[in-house]
């Protein structure tokens, strides 16, 4: 739903099908009001011949390993594909099989030859990849986007010990997608916290590999999800142990020269309050950058909006740069308030 919000605003696209398994032969907006007379686009099923219309840029907002087999029929057409799920996160065979395998899925790529095509769409640490000659991205994970963020200024600086690394992030329940489940039903949900999966989150890989490829050897963390009673927004709380000698100053110096050319990521100090309302609906990134100064430890506080700079709003930045037009497109706008 984001990015056709954010596509109908675009200065330079057109929406001109939507394809889905579910809730077909019906306008979009009937399925969600609030885009009557936006797009009334009727919700095709993926047999159905108007669903072979051309078309430059595909989103696939689908599941593991729907991606994997229909990206090449796209991409064969010409298209170029963002693909949402964890298909295309991982540029070798051997990545995927261990992202797969400790997510309980079948560790055989569908579409092996595609994986050296794929790019990870975060810009902030690929833009130099992210060029139109490139025509496959896999999105990154919201919790994913919030973690390397937040640590990868200090692990690029080697102003951290590789070790212990935490990651403790919290998500509204718009994290599980609009399928019905028990847990989410308001009784359950409203006045209550949980933490899940405890055993192995599928984010944990992304993040793992894109710390380890900026600090230039193996780093682990330890990642717990939770999710509170709220619709959207995503608090992840990061800890290092800063290395002797590192002050708080020197800690802010670093993230806001490593974000310099990065419009979407805010680097605030610890007299900033900064929470989920701050980036609600839009595309930016907050990091609140601190020193325990007791303990010795980096925390980070990243607050993202899942819905944006966790899915759509970087999905749409990939695009921009894909196609070659200026990074901020239809996305240089502030959050929504209160």
């Amino acid at each position: 739903m984001g990015i056709i919000e954010l596509l109908l605003s675009h200065p330079e696209t057109t929406l001109t099908q939507l394809i889905a398994a579910t809730e077909t032969g019906a306008p979009i907006s009937s399925l969600y009001p609030h885009l009557a007379g936006f797009c009334d686009l009727p919700v095709l099923a993926a047999d159905d011949p108007g669903a072979d219309e051309p078309a430059d840029i595909v989103f696939m907002a689908t599941p593991d390993g729907v991606g994997m087999k229909m990206a090449g029929v796209y991409l064969d057409a010409g298209a170029k594909v963002i693909d949402y799920s964890g298909d295309f996160r991982f540029g070798t065979v051997d990545a995927y099989a261990d992202y797969a395998t400790r997510i309980g899925r079948d560790p055989v790529h569908a579409a092996p030859h595609l994986l050296e095509q794929t790019v990870y769409g975060l810009p902030e640490l690929h833009r130099d990849r992210l060029t139109p000659d490139r025509s496959l991205v896999g999105n990154p994970g919201c919790f994913a986007v919030s973690c390397i963020l937040g640590l990868a200024p200090a692990f690029s600086e080697q102003l951290v010990e590789t070790a212990p690394v935490i990651c403790d992030c919290k998500t509204g329940v718009s994290g599980a997608g609009k399928k019905a489940a028990a847990i989410h039903h308001y009784p359950a949900r409203y006045d209550n916290m949980n933490a899940y999966r405890l055993s192995g989150h599928q984010h944990v890989c992304e993040v793992e590999r894109e710390l380890s490829a900026v600090a230039g050897q193996p780093i682990q963390i330890t990642f717990t999800a939770q999710v509170v009673p709220a619709c959207r927004g995503i608090l992840a709380t990061l800890y290092a142990v800063t290395r002797a000698g590192v002050s708080t100053e020197q800690l802010l110096a670093c993230y806001r020269e490593y974000y310099r050319t990065s419009p979407f990521v805010r680097v605030l100090d610890r007299s900033c309050e900064s929470g989920t309302a701050h980036v609600r609906g839009s595309n930016f990134c907050n990091l609140v950058v601190d020193r325990d100064d007791r303990t010795g430890m980096l925390r980070v506080v990243a607050c993202i909006d899942n819905l944006m700079k966790g899915q759509a709003g970087s999905a749409l930045q990939n695009m921009n740069l894909l196609c070659g037009w200026p990074e901020t497109l239809g996305l240089l706008r502030p959050g929504a308030y209160p």
